[in-house]
């Protein structure tokens, strides 16, 4: 379902748009399928899910999840986190994931996109992060899905030098408009 209408041939790309630029990352669905079918569902608004805004919040909804969310930590030269629609990075979709850990897809270098989760086995859900620098001290704690271009790197680590409070959340909201996804034929990146 997650998937359905995204038909093609190539790469899954997401394309994060930010009012600094689009943040283009390849996802990996043959390494980690639950966490790209679920951050994809998501993103169209195809995965239901009990809204975090709304702290009653008894039954399952759909809309697009990431739209107007935040970056709502930031650390240089470490990682930017979003996808909790609350800004307090306390949100959740109302379900876990089950952690996909595969030996070649790893925290060694700039623009790893990973699952965040709670600090547990199997407690992702949304929320995601960008790396800035290798973190393999990450590895085998948090699901790794997708790998960002460059130029998408520079865009994070823009993102990761804005004022901040003592919890690194931005002093200003560092908004995710939208999380669009495309096919590319292998070197179209």
């Amino acid at each position: 379902m997650a998937l359905a209408g995204l038909s093609g041939s190539g790469t899954l790309w997401a394309l994060i748009k930010t009012q600094r630029g689009v943040i283009d990352c390849e996802l990996f669905p043959d390494d980690a399928p639950l966490t790209v079918a679920n951050f994809v569902g998501l993103a169209r608004g195809k995965r239901p899910f009990r809204d975090p805004r709304d702290p009653n919040a008894t039954s399952w909804v759909t809309g697009r999840y990431y739209d107007g969310s935040s970056f709502h930590r930031v650390i240089p030269g470490f990682m930017i986190q979003g996808g909790d629609p609350t800004g307090t990075g306390t949100g959740s979709p109302g379900y876990v994931l089950v952690d996909e850990f595969s030996p070649d897809k790893i925290h060694d270098r700039p623009g790893v996109l990973s699952m965040s989760n709670i600090g547990q086995s199997n407690t992702g859900g949304a929320q995601f992060f960008i790396t800035l620098n290798p973190t393999p001290h990450l590895d085998g704690i948090h699901t790794v899905f997708g790998q960002c271009s460059d130029a998408g790197v520079a865009i994070a680590d823009d993102i990761s030098l804005v004022p901040r409070d003592e919890h690194n959340k931005p002093e200003e909201d560092e908004t995710i408009q939208r999380i669009d996804f495309e096919w590319r034929s292998p070197g179209d990146s």
